[in-house]
Formats: C-alpha cells, structure tokens, sequence
C-alpha cells in the first residue's frame, strides 16, 4: 500500500480514517452493538423484568407483564446501542468528546430544551386544532387504550419516556452525529465554505432521515418526503445553537403530543392509546392520511412554522441567525472550542 492509497484512508493532518470510512465503520458498530445487545438482554433481562412488573402489578393480567418486558427490553436495547456505537465511534474513530456531538449542557442548553419541549406541544395542538375546525378529525372517547384491561396511566407515562428515549437517540444519531461529521468532512471543498457544507450536510442528514422512515407501516413518498422536511426542521435547532437541546425537546413532545395526546398515527405507527381517541377524515395529501400528520401538507405547514420560530428563537436567545461555528469544527487538535452561546 503506497502513500496515495494511505491517504484515500486516513486524514493525515487529524490522524483519523477519512470521513466515509468513519460513517462505514459506525454504521457496521451500530449494527454489531444492536445485535449483541439485543439477543443478550432478551436472553438475560427479560424473565427478570417481567417478574418485577407482576410485582408491580399483582392480580393484573399476566399479557401484561410480558407486554412490559418487551417494551423495557426494545426501548433500552435501541438506546444503549446507539448511544454506544455514537460514543464508541466518536472516542476512537473521530476522536472526539460525547459532549461535542451536543452536549455541552449549561443553562443555555436546557433552555433551548424548553422551549423545543413547548415548540413540538403547540405544533401538533396547531394540527389538531386545524383538522378539529375543519371537520377532518373527530374525538370520540377520552382515556383510550386498546386493551382495556390495562391500566391507562401507567402506560401513558411509558409512552411518554419511550417518545424521550427515541427523541434522545434519533436526534443524536441524525443531527448530533450526521450533520457534524458530514458539514466538518464537506469544509474540505473550497467551493463550498462552512455554509455551504453545513447546508448540504443538513440536507443528507434529512434525506437519510427520511429514507430510515419509508419501511414503516403506511409509508409512501409523500410520507418520506414529509418526514424529510421534518428533518429539516429539526436539524434547524441543531446547526443554529449548536446544540441538542433544542431538536431533542421539538421531537419528543412533537411525537408525544401527536400520538399519546390526540391519537394521530405517529409515523405509520400507534401505540395502542391516547389522551384523546380520534377519527380522521378529509383528504389524505392534507391530513397524512393512515401515516399520520408528516405525510401530509398539514405536517409540512407545521414543520414550516417550527423552522420559523426556531429562526426568531435564535434570534431573540443569541442575537444573531448564524451557523454555530461548533457544528462544523474539528476539536481533536487539541484547540479549544468555541464557547457555546448563551453559556455560562
């Protein structure tokens, strides 16, 4: 192997392997841990976990409990796979801290979380109001859960953690990890300069983002240009503050509100209940149809204006509507990193 090859490779300048060998070697790590981790807590955890739920839950049906375990063991497999492939990855592939792929919590960062949390709530009550006046959704129960004979309380609280779970690792993954590693790898083209690779790596990351959704049930193009968008909005939060805090919060609350609160199909799937027991009617382009508020224009407009109050939020919280130098820099060198805004 000669020194052209080596450098195909490996970046000599930050002694990494080049960007497309990094996003390579994380996918097949994401994968291995998935595998592993998953057949091991099935194998090992599951039994256990379900002994403890028919503790929690004496004379219920036993369905129940195994229903539980399943969830526990699913929702924390996906987690600690993919938090562990990212962080694995970043250690000794991009040589970088779990902090920087945004991470850096101070009261800057919960605060943007807050205000993702109340952004994601009033979009999808804005769908729900709109298809309400409308005509195109009607409510008729409250309290739903398809199986009865479980508690509705405790499994809407599951569902809320499960939305934070998947909120936590999605948003990781899509934009902490995606939009810094492909807009740091695309600075490299001159022609492009820092906004151009910010922007073009915004629109990979969505497009993967969207492309991850269309084997879901009820998926179509529409479906998978819609999520795309979604993305787009999301990834907003990201590359303006340089932070997670912001697209964590709008994508938990977003799915929460729009599937446990007023009963939408949430990406192709339900959960088997809701605050709010809905029946949709109207036009599927508008409403999204079977797959939910994203497939539909409906879902585009509210995504439109979660990137429009995203921009005024950044405005109003940092004074200024820029990419956040972070997103696109390298810090294994040793330099310090720019201070986050609005940090202590």
């Amino acid at each position: 192997m000669g020194p052209r090859d080596i450098a195909l490779l490996r970046n000599e300048r930050t002694d990494r392997p080049r960007l497309p060998w990094r996003l390579l070697a994380w996918f097949l790590l994401l994968l291995a841990l998935g595998l592993v981790i998953t057949t091991a807590v099935d194998a090992v955890l599951r039994r256990p976990i379900e002994s403890v739920f028919v503790l929690l839950t004496p004379g219920g049906p036993a369905v129940q409990a195994s229903v539980a375990a399943r969830n526990v063991v699913f929702v924390t497999t996906q987690a600690v796979a993919t938090i562990g492939s990212v962080y694995l990855a970043g250690r000794f592939l991009d040589r970088r801290r779990f902090r920087e792929f945004g991470f850096r919590i101070d009261r800057a960062w919960w605060a943007d979380l807050g205000f993702g949390l109340v952004l994601g709530a009033v979009l999808m009550t804005g769908v729900f109001v709109v298809e309400y006046l409308a005509g195109w959704v009607t409510v008729t129960d409250l309290f739903w859960i398809a199986q009865p004979e479980f508690a509705f309380w405790p499994w809407f609280a599951w569902s809320l953690l499960t939305y934070v779970s998947v909120g936590v690792y999605e948003e990781l993954v899509a934009r902490g990890y995606l939009v810094k590693n492909l807009s740091e790898g695309l600075t490299w083209f001159d022609r492009l300069g820092t906004v151009g690779a910010v922007a073009v790596a915004t629109f990979g990351s969505s497009v993967l983002f969207g492309a991850g959704h269309f084997t879901n049930p009820n998926a179509s193009l529409a479906s998978t240009l819609g999520v795309l968008f979604g993305g787009l909005m999301l990834a907003t939060g990201y590359v303006l503050t340089g932070q997670l805090g912001l697209p964590i919060g709008l994508h938990v609350t977003w799915n929460f509100f729009e599937g446990s609160v007023y009963g939408f199909p949430v990406s192709g799937t339900t959960h088997g209940l809701s605050l709010l027991a809905t029946e949709q009617r109207g036009p599927a382009v508008v409403t999204g149809g079977a797959f939910g508020p994203e497939a539909g224009l409906i879902g585009v407009a509210a995504a439109t204006a979660g990137i429009a109050l995203t921009v005024l939020w950044a405005y109003w919280r940092y004074g200024a509507v820029t990419i956040d130098p972070n997103v696109p820099r390298f810090g294994g060198d040793g330099s310090p990193p720019v201070a986050p805004r609005g940090g202590d």
